[in-house]
């Protein structure tokens, strides 16, 4: 087993055939196939299942991409760390749900220290990817938040990943809508006021798992419901469709003139906290330091 051969699983994975597999990787299909042949035999299971139809992952090859996955997600980072051309570079990284005071105080860390040559990596990810991201060290600090919905699953996994969290806020429930939306004056709504228009979420996982959305009303049965994967299709869906989002009202400023959203306050509770993520006991270098102390300048709790 080899780095270039998990490479391979992952791409073919998330492709249609070998054969896109192939053109995507740059080599034969009948080189592919063989590598993978002799990896399947090497670890004695069956990772892709072959048919007429195509190749479908098994079970147990489903299982096997998890861990492929993470440790190709580590060999990157190393050979990022000490391979890359940009090696001699002070580095940081953070991961966070979608937050304009994260942002923020990331920005306010790149000017305070300002390197020589720095590669420095923010990333606005989903909720899996920001514990996973700071369990393995890609990122020193992650921004998460919960609601009633799922602060059990979040909390047990933050455990489960030898992490810690440390609350800054409660945000109260609010649902978006465009600013030209016949109920955009309104100070409050309930969801079934909204209930003829379609309520536009951020989709979390593949899985379509609520336990890890950073939206509150995650587990609500909606009567119209449209999911995306992108911020700027999930904008572009409620202005053209009239629909709404349910975030934690703080779509505010130099943010909501560029959005053009308003907020609106629901009448159903379900209050975000919102918070980051280290890992439990280890020592954050002078940026990573620096950036929680600018994130516990929002710090309300």
């Amino acid at each position: 087993m080899n780095i270039s051969q998990l490479r391979y699983v992952l791409e073919i994975a998330g492709s249609s055939s070998i054969r896109e597999a192939a053109t995507k990787l740059f080599i034969s299909q009948p080189a592919l196939s063989a590598s993978i042949k002799e990896l399947e035999d090497e670890i004695g299971i069956l990772i892709f299942e072959r048919t007429n139809k195509g190749i479908t992952l098994t079970d147990e090859g489903r299982e096997f991409v998890t861990y492929a996955k993470k440790v190709l997600g580590q060999y990157e980072i190393m050979e990022d760390r000490y391979l890359s051309k940009d090696s001699d570079k002070e580095r940081f990284s953070v991961s966070s749900q979608h937050y304009n005071f994260s942002i923020k105080a990331f920005a306010a860390i790149v000017k305070k220290f300002d390197p020589e040559k720095y590669a420095f990596s923010f990333h606005e990810t989903k909720t899996e990817d920001v514990l996973e991201d700071v369990r393995t060290l890609k990122s020193e600090v992650g921004i998460i938040s919960f609601s009633g919905a799922n602060e059990d699953v979040i909390k047990k996994l933050v455990k489960e990943y030898g992490l810690e969290f440390t609350p800054l806020m409660i945000r109260e429930t609010y649902a978006y809508v465009w600013k030209d939306h016949e109920l955009a004056g309104r100070k409050d709504i309930s969801i079934e006021e909204l209930s003829d228009y379609p309520c536009i979420s951020f989709d979390q996982s593949g899985d379509s798992n609520f336990y890890l959305s950073e939206e509150a009303m995650a587990d609500y049965d909606f009567k119209k419901h449209i999911k995306s994967d992108d911020r700027a299709t999930t904008m572009e869906l409620i202005a053209a469709l009239h629909g709404y989002s349910i975030g934690s009202g703080m779509l505010t400023g130099n943010d909501a003139i560029l959005k053009g959203m308003v907020s609106i306050k629901l009448k159903e509770e379900d209050p975000l906290t919102l918070g980051y993520i280290v890992r439990k006991e280890s020592k954050l270098s002078e940026y990573g330091q620096s950036y929680v102390e600018e994130l516990l300048k929002y710090k309300e709790i």
